[in-house]
């Protein structure tokens, strides 16, 4: 009996530690199998009411309700849910799927939202650009509006001032007046004449728009003294034609004879007199110009400017 209890005490621990392994790895497996198998109860079949049932048959069936359950955790989720990694990705992947939906949405309006700018960046450039060239089509259009009005205020000056030009085509006003003198008895200037009609000339080169108006006066009655004064006129336009090219049309001349030409500046209660006599050889040269001359030319050297009337 001895031996018997001996062995017993030596092999009871055995036994022991077999147990507590089996117990260890059983206990799990039944945990899945319980986890796996369906929680809902087979259905019994009442047989003692038939009545019931054809009752039952005969009205509308009624629709199951689709209550979500909870998922089931199994024995390891209930007792350290953190110990199972396919629990974990269960609870996680709705969240990452939320996520993964948030980052497109994100994605999709920054997107949007760059061509959005993109198009409004577009449009003020567009409209800047339009807004650019407008006001350069403006500058020039000002810019050409004064040019025109700058030639239509120089074209109404210079229609002005042919107008000036042309009515005054026909209005000569005097300017100067030389006495030529001639030897007596003889058509033959004095050479003091002949040195004021070459001032004359040499005065009246490159201009235009005049006249020499001579009128020749001499000693003789009648007809007489007209024949004389018709010689020195001739004298004079010869000489201012072959020595210094004046053209002959801008000469008029008349001979006067023994008539003196009466004085123009008279008082007022003063009576006119008949003209006197003339008693010496002498031509009158006046220089007469209208709107044709030049502007600013001087007068005739050696002849004192007049300022007499204007002849139409």
């Amino acid at each position: 009996m001895n031996n018997i209890a001996g062995h017993l005490s030596r092999s009871f621990p055995r036994q022991a530690a077999v147990i507590l392994l089996a117990s260890a790895i059983g206990i799990p497996v039944w945990g899945q199998q319980t986890q796996q198998q369906p929680q809902n109860p087979p259905a019994t079949v009442d047989q003692s009411a038939p009545a019931q049932t054809a009752d039952q048959n005969a009205a509308p069936a009624a629709e199951p309700t689709t209550a979500q359950k909870p998922a089931k955790e199994g024995f390891w989720g209930r007792i350290n849910p953190m110990a199972r990694k396919k629990w974990v990705r269960k609870q996680l992947d709705p969240l990452n799927d939320r996520l993964n939906e948030l980052d497109q949405v994100n994605a999709k309006n920054s997107q949007e939202i760059k061509d959005v700018d993109a198009r409004a960046q577009a449009g003020i450039q567009k409209a800047q650009s339009t807004a650019d060239q407008a006001n350069q089509s403006a500058n020039a259009a000002g810019q050409q509006a004064q040019a025109a009005n700058s030639a239509a205020q120089q074209a109404s000056t210079h229609v002005d001032t042919i107008n000036g030009t042309v009515n005054g085509l026909d209005q000569y006003k005097q300017v100067t007046d030389v006495e030529v003198k001639f030897h007596p008895g003889t058509v033959t200037m004095t050479a003091d004449s002949k040195q004021q009609l070459d001032q004359l000339a040499a005065s009246l080169t490159g201009r235009n728009g005049y006249i020499l108006e001579m009128d020749a006066q001499a000693p003789g009655n009648g007809s007489v003294g007209i024949q004389t004064s018709e010689r020195l006129n001739d004298a004079v336009k010869r000489y201012l034609v072959t020595d210094h090219q004046i053209p002959i049309y801008r000469m008029h001349a008349v001979a006067l004879g023994n008539v003196q030409v009466a004085e123009n500046e008279q008082g007022e209660n003063e009576q006119a007199s008949r003209p006197a006599h003339v008693r010496t050889r002498t031509v009158h040269v006046r220089v007469m110009e209208n709107s044709l001359a030049a502007p600013g030319s001087a007068s005739p050297q050696g002849a004192a400017p007049s300022s007499g009337p204007e002849q139409q």
